[in-house]
């Protein structure tokens, strides 16, 4: 099974416990309180009742744990792995109260990252008989990007920038209020340190001729249809990275990864991804 970099756990532990509070409330689990007696134990499995590929196990432990340290959690697979309806994900054995205090939380992280990693599986497999990567965006949920990107990972993509600083990305808007396109690379280049790449949106082939002048190190082709994303491929001829976004569908982006476009992104992988339908069963 391919391994994927897990987040570290400072970073998961704080947006799951931001979630307990918000589901916990001023009062508690009052359902599992009145109906649960104190120092009652049992055992749930949680379970796939779909196919798709698993993210955000980290965040299932996190919220088990922040909840009730004492909680016994055994994860029968790792993020990235694929599942079909009925195989277990894990176990969780412990204080009745606890398990149901957290299952949501759990779930909702589970569910929504796999079904992050599901649909980016999906595209990179409908890519795999060209070079082409499937990468994300910064359209992330607020507050979940660096889960939402690990997701994208455990599906077989890459991970475009994680904000705005650790790479130029010059769109139309810069290019509008710079002047032109040469004048917002050179501006970048004398601001920015030599690590940093510079990118530039681009919507016809003679600004993307502009930028080839500029030396960027990558152009991005924003919704071009693919005849004219392949002549753009050609221009270039390799002497920087190539990256198609816009209108990438399933339906679509096969023609998109046949103009031999290095990168693929994507947005809606994070922003709009079916979750993936999983559960909690208690074990009687």
């Amino acid at each position: 099974m391919t391994q994927h970099h897990s987040l570290p756990a400072w970073r998961v532990e704080e947006t799951v416990r931001r979630a307990l509070a918000e589901d916990f409330g001023r009062g508690g689990d009052i359902t599992s309180h009145a109906t649960i007696p104190a120092g009652r134990e049992t055992s749930a499995q949680l379970m796939s009742r779909a196919d798709g590929v698993i993210a955000g196990l980290d965040c299932v432990a996190a919220a088990f744990a922040a909840v009730e340290p004492t909680l016994q959690l055994q994860l029968d697979l790792a993020d990235g792995a694929v599942v079909t309806p009925g195989d277990r994900i894990g176990r969780v054995d412990g204080s009745a109260r606890a398990i149901l205090g957290a299952e949501r939380v759990a779930l909702n992280f589970l569910g929504h990252l796999s079904g992050v990693a599901t649909a980016t599986a999906e595209l990179v497999a409908l890519c795999a008989p060209f070079p082409a990567h499937v990468v994300d965006t910064r359209k992330t949920t607020p507050g979940l990007r660096p889960l939402e990107k690990a997701a994208v990972r455990a599906g077989g993509g890459r991970n475009h920038r994680l904000g705005l600083d650790d790479a130029v990305l010059i769109k139309d808007n810069h290019i509008a209020v710079a002047g032109d396109l040469r004048t917002a690379v050179e501006a970048a280049r004398r601001q920015v340190g030599h690590m940093v790449k510079i990118e530039v949106e681009v919507d016809t082939l003679a600004q993307a001729e502009e930028a080839l002048a500029a030396d960027v190190d990558a152009i991005l082709f924003d919704n071009m249809a693919p005849p004219m994303l392949a002549e753009g491929v050609a221009l270039v001829q390799g002497r920087c990275l190539t990256e198609a976004s816009g209108r990438v569908t399933r339906d679509t982006i096969v023609d998109i990864a046949a103009t031999g476009v290095d990168l693929i992104s994507v947005g809606w992988i994070t922003h709009s991804a079916p979750a993936l339908d999983v559960g909690l069963d208690i074990a009687l």
